[in-house]
């Protein structure tokens, strides 16, 4: 991420009166662009570029979310409107901005240790709770979300489409569309479950943590509220494990799946939240962990053929699609990790 043109950066700094701020590219996420708003030497907010995946009336549920939260005593990024009590603004190119108060803490890209998935469970756990008794009509819910038929129909498309690009990739990327369809049809089938109010991204990074005089790790508040809306706790808590269970990270194409650190989440999960989930719910995580897995392997995939969707690294990666290549590799990976471990994994919930 670069740094806003200067016209630009004013017109936003402006629009919440934060002309005497500097505005600095935040690395990490894979959709939105995200700047750190810094006010005499210190962040006080964030300014982020919603992806056009997002309808502008997204902030007006996060706006919701995020006051139910701090009325159940939550700490979470609260919406600031503009001066003009605008809750977005959007640019001369028709792209929509939003500013969030900044949250002190530490943020990782991977688990380091079986301590902060717990940590990080319990943290989740907490935010299931807060957001039981929450009534709200939502005004954008993303569609096809984990809506894994549809993904898997996507993959074959794009893999059975007449190649406009015939290279290497190309060719890996179809051999690996056929494993992952493959891997697909073997995974076990979810029930049908009821929906709850989720955060729908418990990726690690979308965790903000802080961390005691002895280093122990406690779980302050979810970032990216964007995807909030109903799910199922199996899609939720699998899209959450998938992360948190990866040691390795999303850019590793040897992803395996850590036991420990699944039991340690779990732990911190049912300690705080456990009475929510009935026995049927508690069973289907393991299930939802490894189709969430698969999906997003094939969303990667599909992103190899047309290069449009995902951010990539380009400090580490010639393009987009290599990058999503060896992603889509990586949680293909993780999925059959899972597989191998399936029984491990849910007899430590039966535990």
């Amino acid at each position: 991420m670069t740094a806003l043109p200067a016209e630009l950066a004013a017109d936003l700094r402006a629009a919440w009166g934060f002309a005497d701020a500097t505005l600095t590219p935040l690395r990490g996420g894979l959709i939105n662009d995200t700047f750190q708003v810094v006010r005499d030497d210190a962040p006080v907010a964030v300014l982020q570029r919603l992806h056009p995946v997002f309808a502008p009336e997204v902030n007006l549920d996060v706006d919701a979310v995020t006051t139910h939260l701090a009325r159940r005593g939550e700490a979470t990024p609260r919406l600031v409107r503009t001066l003009t009590d605008a809750a977005w603004v959007v640019d001369d190119a028709g792209r929509t901005w939003r500013a969030l108060t900044w949250i002190d803490g530490v943020t990782v890209e991977a688990v380091p240790t079986p301590a902060w998935a717990e940590a990080g469970g319990a943290l989740v756990g907490r935010f299931h709770r807060a957001l039981a008794d929450f009534e709200h009509s939502y005004a954008f819910a993303r569609a096809g979300v984990h809506d894994t038929a549809a993904h898997l129909a996507r993959l074959l498309a794009a893999r059975q489409a007449p190649a406009t690009v015939d290279d290497d990739l190309a060719r890996d990327a179809r051999a690996l569309a056929d494993e992952l369809l493959a891997a697909a049809v073997a995974r076990p089938a979810l029930p049908a479950l009821s929906r709850r109010h989720c955060h729908g991204d418990l990726k690690i990074s979308n965790l903000r943590f802080t961390v005691d005089a002895d280093a122990a790790p406690h779980g302050r508040c979810l970032l990216d509220l964007d995807t909030v809306g109903l799910g199922t706790l199996a899609f939720e808590l699998g899209d959450a494990l998938r992360s948190w269970c990866n040691p390795r990270g999303e850019d590793d194409t040897r992803a395996r799946f850590d036991l420990a650190i699944f039991a340690a989440a779990m732990r911190g999960y049912l300690d705080v939240a456990g009475a929510l989930a009935t026995a049927e719910e508690r069973a289907s995580i393991v299930t939802g962990l490894e189709t969430v897995c698969l999906e997003l392997a094939a969303r990667f995939c599909v992103d190899v053929f047309e290069d449009r969707y995902f951010g990539w690294d380009a400090t580490r990666f010639p393009s987009r699609r290599a990058h999503c290549l060896v992603r889509a590799r990586g949680q293909l990976a993780l999925a059959q990790s899972v597989a191998a471990q399936r029984d491990d994994a849910l007899a430590v919930i039966a535990a």
